[in-house]
């Protein structure tokens, strides 16, 4: 019997079935060849790092508060490696992804809650990707915002092409819209001609105002928010599972172990590319005194004139659609496992994906509809705050379930491990409150 079909034994109910444990790894004694196998996932989450949502928070994070944010940046990305670590240790330890695990151990009324939850997440990340792909094709082709926001649905019909050669196919085409993105952004910083000095200094260094500022903290948990994503969490512990690694003790930890590399690697050029987008608004629109410049449409616009480069503008819409494009891809994976994980609904996946892309894509065509380009903007920021408020919901679980050791054996966290995952929650659900108190007192 091939290892396929062994490993698919070992795994009588997997995550996103269709894909699970089809992608082969090599059995050379060569570490990069083996590495190679596993790399991959981490970049399909990465993707969730650098989507539209993240543009919006970061662009209006540098041009009304200069470099002060890039440390919210830096830690948010330090969160994720934790995280997205948790998040793979625990698909892989225990052969269940983690909408399956909150299924099993809680009871009906609370996994429901945790599956309202985690669709509510995944339906304010796929309206951010649609808006900043809309709004791209508007810049670039000139294509009304309603109608782009139309054809941003065709990425399902992708995405189901792309599965039918074999899940290595996505994440290759994945891989190769994350390069143009960071191709673009380095070209954007050496034409932004940045402070760099003031820029490393604030990515390494907080600041006291970032929590005294109800304005700057609301952007903060924005970026917090648009970069610790819940519904990648889910999608993480799911996707690891599509390498064919034994399933043995010895197999899995050598799949952890591959597989965090494959992790941080991405996430750190996620941080490269977060990094650059407000290092960007700060030395072009901050420098130049444009405080307000939280849209994208306007940083657009404003771009050329200010670099003094007539490519800086085009260079800017293309990232976008390229960043648009590749969130939505991932976005609807997500929505999947969190179906079939919370509720064990399997459905088709062309329906299941049309279910998610639409969910996003008819309350945006009308909030297009009646506010036009000024309620997107608004629409961009609110989403990523959204997705942090639902964080919590997604990592106490991932945290309670690493930390048993009747569901991880010997993978079972460390007690340190255990202690920084514990802080890491706390602090995102104290931020969180500490968002809504703002909020029902009212920001500055």
């Amino acid at each position: 019997m091939c290892t396929d079909a062994i490993n698919r034994i070992l795994v009588p109910d997997p995550s996103l079935p269709e894909v699970h444990a089809s992608v082969r790894i090599s059995r050379s004694p060569a570490f990069w060849r083996r590495l190679a196998g596993f790399v991959g996932p981490g970049f399909l989450i990465a993707v969730g790092y650098m989507d539209p949502g993240n543009w919006a928070t970061d662009i209006a994070g540098g041009s009304e508060f200069g470099y002060t944010l890039l440390f919210v940046v830096m830690l948010s990305n330090l969160m994720a490696v934790l995280l997205q670590s948790l998040a793979l240790k625990l698909g892989i330890a225990t052969d269940r992804d983690l909408a399956q695990l909150c299924r099993t151990q809680y009871g009906r009324r609370v996994s429901q809650a945790l599956w309202i939850g985690a669709e509510i997440a995944i339906a304010a990340c796929d309206l951010a990707e649609v808006v900043g792909s809309a709004i791209a094709l508007q810049l670039l082709f000139h294509i009304p915002l309603l109608a782009g926001v139309a054809v941003t649905g065709l990425d399902v019909i992708l995405i189901l092409l792309l599965e039918r050669w074999g899940f290595r196919y996505l994440e290759s085409l994945v891989i190769a819209l994350i390069g143009t993105i960071v191709v673009l952004f380095a070209a954007q910083m050496l034409l932004s001609r940045p402070d760099y000095w003031p820029a490393l200094t604030a990515l390494f260094v907080p600041s006291t105002s970032i929590v005294a500022s109800p304005t700057m903290l609301y952007i903060a948990i924005g970026i917090l928010g648009a970069t610790v994503m819940p519904h990648n969490l889910y999608l993480h512990s799911s996707i690891v599972q599509s390498r064919n690694y034994s399933r043995s003790t010895e197999g899995k930890r050598e799949a952890i172990h591959f597989a965090n590399i494959d992790s941080a690697l991405a996430l750190t050029i996620a941080l490269f590319v977060n990094a650059a987008i407000l290092i960007v608004a700060a030395a072009v629109f901050y420098r130049h005194g444009y405080f307000q410049v939280a849209a994208i449409q306007d940083a657009f616009k404003l771009l050329s004139p200010l670099v003094g480069a007539g490519a800086a503008s085009t260079l800017f819409a293309v990232a976008l659609l390229a960043s648009g494009q590749n969130s939505s891809l991932t976005g609807t994976l997500a929505g999947q496992v969190v179906m079939e994980g919370f509720v064990h609904l399997r459905v088709s996946p062309w329906l299941r994906r049309l279910i998610t892309r639409s969910l996003a894509i008819v309350p945006t065509l009308f909030v297009v509809a009646f506010t036009g380009e000024q309620g997107t903007e608004k629409l961009l920021i609110l989403s990523q705050v959204i997705l942090s408020l639902q964080l919590s919901f997604a990592v106490v679980p991932l945290v309670l379930f690493t930390g048993n050791r009747k569901l991880m054996g010997e993978f079972t966290n460390a007690r340190w491990l255990q202690a920084l995952a514990w802080t890491v929650a706390v602090l995102i659900a104290g931020l969180n409150a500490w968002l809504l108190v703002q909020t029902a007192i009212g920001r500055n």
